[in-house]
This record gives structure tokens, sequence and C-alpha cells, in this order.
């Protein structure tokens, strides 16, 4: 945790706000009209965990986090583009 009261505030604020950023992405995957807005979501709710998890590593201090939030970050990008694939041409490997 960090000294400066203010530091402490914004990692405060910055947390609920990429929860409730996450917490909308959620809602679009679950009720989103298309495939590729489902997609859209998951590619945004892999960012917004990301995000989430770098700002737990500053409160916290701990390298180990930002490890795990860039295993988090390449899991993400393949996934995004596995799912993208599959949508466009109907499998992922040729």
């Amino acid at each position: 945790m960090t000294d400066f009261p203010l530091v402490a505030w914004a990692l405060d604020f910055a947390t609920v706000a990429v929860g409730a950023a996450l917490v909308l992405a959620a809602w679009r995957l679950l009720r989103g009209p298309e495939a590729t807005d489902r997609v859209l979501a998951l590619d945004t709710m892999y960012v917004n965990v990301v995000a989430l998890v770098i700002l737990l590593g500053i409160r916290y201090g701990t390298d180990l986090l930002f490890e795990a939030a860039l295993l988090i970050a390449l899991l993400g990008f393949a996934g995004t583009v596995a799912l993208s694939r599959y949508l466009s041409r109907g499998d992922v490997i040729e």
C-alpha cells in the first residue's frame, strides 16, 4: 500500500471504474445481439482484467501480479484471434 493518500484514492477510484467497465462488458457478453459483439465484449473483458490486475499489483506492491497480467494479456490475444478466425472462416486452423 502506498503512503500517499491521493495515490490511494486514485487507485480506489480506478479500481471501481475498471470494475464497472468489467461489469458492463460482461453484460454485453451475455446480451450481445450477434456473435461479433460477444467476441468484442470478451476482448474488452480481457483488457479490463489486465488493468485490474495491474492496479492490484500497484496497490500491493508485488511483481508477481505484473507477470500474471502479461500472461492474461497473451491468452486474451490468442483467444480473440482464434474466435475471430472461427467466426470469419468457420475453422481456426487451416
